[in-house]
């Protein structure tokens, strides 16, 4: 099962489909079939326990981040996991594409007491930015090294046996290349995807995502910068529509969730 950007979903089906050749096997694109409904934020656990329709075959609080496990609700076989890409808690729940609307109309119900509300697309990518997350189409590319988005450790060398790209892993990025960091601006003006990133007046560098923070109050983004501007507290500007803006380079995330 992959769970890719919805602009990807046919380049990752057409890619799974032509390593399966040669192999006993068939793949076959479910999208279609299967829903998924994110419940995020502090609150999120409290929700999924009120979920009584929800069965699983373990407590939603020992579901460690980064697992899932199968279940059923109202009877069809479902699938939690505890993957959200927001930087809070979260559970996100996989159905059958005619359950959903039943599904999303009890979340709503259960939901109520603890605050939850319907969110899309642009808070969800808010709110992985300031959590210095990654995104593809965005920070990440076929053309992206996983070591220049700070993502090194993700992929495990130390395994046995071959994988595809990890030939390219191990050469690494060329030198000289790129490596992401965190820019913080004042005032409201933020760096937007595409804007030049320059030292003095010398361009070194793109922003890839940027945004006025709601949660911290001031401009943030994610910019790939030439190797020897990454250390935290190095002066940039940022071209935002012709006017430089000062930013510095910060450590990434932005911000951090308590741990309970």
């Amino acid at each position: 099962m992959v769970v890719a950007n919805a602009s990807n979903r046919f380049a990752a089906a057409g890619a799974i489909s032509s390593r399966a050749s040669g192999f006993d096997a068939t793949v076959v694109d479910e999208s279609d079939e299967i829903a998924l409904i994110a419940v995020q934020g502090p609150e999120s656990l409290a929700i999924m326990e009120a979920l009584g329709s929800l069965q699983l075959p373990i407590d939603a609080s020992d579901l460690k981040y980064y697992w899932s496990t199968l279940g059923s609700y109202r009877g069809e076989e479902a699938m939690v996991g505890r993957t959200g890409y927001t930087g809070e808690d979260g559970f996100e729940i996989y159905v059958r594409s005619v359950q959903a609307s039943e599904l999303w109309t009890e979340l709503m119900a259960v939901g109520a007491s603890h605050g939850l509300v319907p969110a899309g697309l642009a808070s969800r990518d808010t709110l992985r930015l300031e959590a210095g997350m990654p995104l593809y189409g965005h920070e990440l590319s076929l053309q992206t090294f996983p070591v220049q988005a700070g993502l090194g450790r993700v992929v495990n060398l130390t395994k046995d046996g071959n994988f595809v790209g990890r030939a390219a892993v191990e050469a690494g990025p060329p030198a000289g290349a790129r490596m992401l960091v965190g820019l913080r601006a004042d005032g409201k003006r933020a760096g937007r995807a595409d804007y030049l990133v320059y030292s003095g007046e010398t361009e070194v560098g793109v922003i890839t995502s940027g945004a006025l923070s709601p949660t911290l109050g001031y401009p943030i983004a994610m910019a790939y910068v030439e190797p020897g501007l990454t250390d935290p507290g190095t002066q940039l500007s940022i071209d935002v529509r012709g006017t430089r803006i000062p930013a510095t380079v910060v450590a990434l995330p932005f911000y951090k969730r308590e741990a309970k």
